[in-house]
Order: structure tokens, then sequence, then C-alpha cells
């Protein structure tokens, strides 16, 4: 008989999000969740897990009638970034174009973040980091995907990744690092030269200090090339990264296609993927990653068609985009949008944001979904019903989050 060290029970409804689950999500009612040390011992009815399970020494979790859920994985992000570019996003709110921002001496874009973040001291990004984490946890997310790429050479890009790793260490929300050297073209090196010093100095360096589980790459038009994004991605291979790509966001040059060809972990944007590619992204088990906050942020021209994809088979997963072009750090808002922008039912968005976003990191075999024996990462809303999260347009503060099985925030405890 497992001895469990906490159960959460009290709840209006727990969501498992487990793979099986005929309505995506799993809802149960009259159900109380057993943990034991940092995962889940089992799931059922009180009566039942009384009778299966010793429950004497039991930290007592009350949900008060609320929504009980997996942690939510946010499995994209730019997290670690110096400063801000408001004054760019202000003056693309009110219809300028990038020519019209700069000729205003407006920095814009992701080279004018990199001059920020090569004056940025370790302390300063794990400081600003850490505080927009703080946020993220309060809104029911317990794993987060990094990347690197605001550095566009090589001591910059190091230091963001040994910035992610810091983060793992100070704070509760998993940390999960990706390298994106191949984000953009820096200002003062060739095209050949800056894409020599990614195969033969930022990949072997970042291998050999262990600092990133993914590559990344930005295949689009303006940016890298397919044949380039392959050279890249495949070097990374050879030093045991995992395949990752930016692609298909603001026009169509095969990056899905070598998404699929490479079977990537993920591909992530996919505004203009074509129809006639989905069956390869499906079979290929490419998860797809979309993100409608990022559409929403910069008025894309094409915003992404869920519908399509999902109805296709493609395994979608949702994520924030949190960026300085995308200042955002609520999954519950990332819901919302994806429901009403991207057509997605209530059911597929909260499953979207959960169990496929764990997939999109290679951990949907741990967390993601309630089961036993995953890591117990918990959240607890104060909603009545699932569709609620969807619905309460701007809500999303959870009640209280569990991490492996501990208790790392109380909504009650931040406000005292």
């Amino acid at each position: 008989m497992d001895k469990i060290t906490a159960l959460v029970e009290n709840a209006g409804q727990v969501l498992t999000c487990a793979s099986a689950a005929p309505d995506l999500v799993g809802a149960r009612t009259n159900t109380v969740v057993a943990i034991s040390g940092n995962a889940i011992a089992a799931i059922g009815t009180p009566l039942e897990i009384a009778a299966k399970h010793d429950l004497s020494g039991a930290a007592r979790i009350n949900a008060d009638g609320g929504l009980v859920m997996p942690g939510f994985v946010d499995c994209h992000t730019h997290l670690v970034f110096h400063k801000s570019r408001v004054e760019e996003y202000a003056q693309k709110v009110r219809g300028r174009s990038a020519a019209e921002i700069k000729a205003m001496g407006i920095p814009v874009g992701i080279t004018a973040t990199a001059r920020m973040m090569r004056e940025a001291s370790k302390d300063q990004l794990l400081e600003s980091a850490a505080e927009r984490l703080q946020h993220m946890l309060a809104c029911g997310t317990t794993t987060v995907e990094s990347k690197s790429g605001y550095g566009l050479n090589t001591a910059t890009e190091i230091k963001m990744l040994e910035v992610n790793r810091l983060l793992g260490q100070h704070q509760p929300i998993e940390v999960v690092s990706t390298f994106l050297g191949a984000h953009e073209f820096p200002d003062d090196k060739s095209r050949e030269a800056y894409i020599a010093e990614i195969l033969d100095e930022m990949i072997p360096e970042v291998a050999r200090r262990g600092l990133a589980e993914f590559n990344d790459v930005y295949c689009d038009d303006g940016y890298y090339t397919v044949a380039e994004s392959r050279t890249i991605l495949e070097r990374g291979r050879e030093y045991g990264l995992g395949v990752k790509i930016h692609t298909d966001a603001y026009s169509h040059i095969g990056g899905s296609a070598l998404a699929a060809e490479l079977q990537a972990v993920s591909a992530d944007h996919m505004n203009f993927t074509a129809p006639e590619e989905y069956a390869a992204l499906r079979d290929g088990g490419v998860v797809c990653v979309v993100m409608p906050a990022l559409d929403f942020a910069v008025g894309h021209s094409r915003p992404f068609d869920a519908r399509a994809m999902l109805d296709a088979g493609i395994t979608l997963a949702l994520a924030t985009d949190m960026c300085p072009g995308c200042w955002l750090e609520s999954m519950p808002f990332v819901i919302q949008l994806a429901c009403r922008l991207y057509k997605f039912s209530p059911a597929e968005a909260i499953r979207a944001g959960t169990l496929h976003a764990a997939r999109a990191l290679n951990r949907g075999d741990r967390i993601g979904s309630l089961e036993a024996g995953k890591q117990a990462d918990i959240a607890i809303f104060p909603y009545e019903r699932y569709e609620d999260m969807a619905y309460r347009l701007g809500r999303g503060r959870a009640r209280l989050v569990m991490k492996a099985g501990k208790v790392v925030f109380d909504e009650q405890e931040a406000r005292t």
C-alpha cells in the first residue's frame, strides 16, 4: 500500500488530460488525486483511494470546489531578454511599418534585442526572467521551454543558456533549454561567417557544456533557407541535440517538409503550411506548436487556422511565445485566444496546452496529464467547470500550484 504524502480533494472537476480520454480532457467529478512523493499515486473517488492507500500522514489540499488539472507546459518562449521593445510596439499598433519606425530612430526586431543583450549581465537577465516566471507560475504554468537566440554571437548565446540553467536551479518551474543561434543574422558578420560560427563554435560548445536539449532554427523568407536550416539542424543532431524548427510564419519555403523529413520534435508557427504537407507532419510525429498571442500581438496578416490541421489529425500544442514582441505570461489567456481566434474547442485548447505541449518537449511520458506514475504537476483554478477557462476573458490566476508534489504557489499566501 502506497504511503500518500498529499491528497488533492474537494474538486468541482478534475481534468486528467490522459491520452485515452474520449472528451480530450478526462473531466471527472467526485474525484481526488493521491500523491506519493513527487508522483501521482492514484486518481479515483474518495472511497476508492481511502480503501487502497494509507492516508494517515497525507497533507490535505482543499480544491474548494475548483478545477484541478495538469500544470500548463509553455513549450515555446524566448524568456531571457534584456529591457523591452515597448517603443517599437507602441508604433506598430498605430500601423507604422518597421522601416518607418527605424526612420524614427527606434531600434526594431531581433537584432535590437541582441544589442541590448550584449550589455546585460547574467544577474540582470536572471532577475528579469525570474520575475516573468513568477507570473507564469501564478497562472498555472509548471514547465517552460526557454530559447536562446538574442545573442547572435557565441559569448552571448552561451550567457543566455547559462541563465536558463540558473533559472532551473533557483525557482520551481522546470526550464527546458533550447539553443536558437539561428534566429537571425547579426549586423557585424557576413551570413557565411555567422553560419560557420554556429556550426563550428556554438553547437560544439553548447553540447560540451550540456546547456541545451534542443537545437532550433528560424526557417523562413528573410531568415534561414531550407538548405542552411538542414545543415544547422543536422549538425546539432550530431552533437545530441533534438530537432526543432520555426517555420512557415510569414512565408512557405519548405520548412514544414524539412521538419517532417527530419522528424522534428516540433515545428512552430505554421501560418503558411500547405495542406499537402499535413499528412507528412502527422505521420512523422511532428508536434505543431501554434501561438495565437503572437498573431494577436503583431496583427498577423494571416492568422493561423487550426481547424484544418486538427481535422487532419496533427498534434497541435499551444504556447505563449513570450518574447519582447509578445509579452505574455498567461497560458489561460492563450487558451482564450485559441478558442476565439483559432477555433479550438475549450477541451482541444486545454489539451494542447498540457499533454500536447509536453510532447512538444519530449516529456509526454512524465508530465502534461494527471495519471498514476506521472510527476505531480498540478494547477487548481477557481472555476466550476473547465469551459470557464475559455469563457472568463482576462482571468487566469491559479488558486494553487504544485510542482513535483510540492505546493509552490498559493494565492492566499501571495495576497498576505
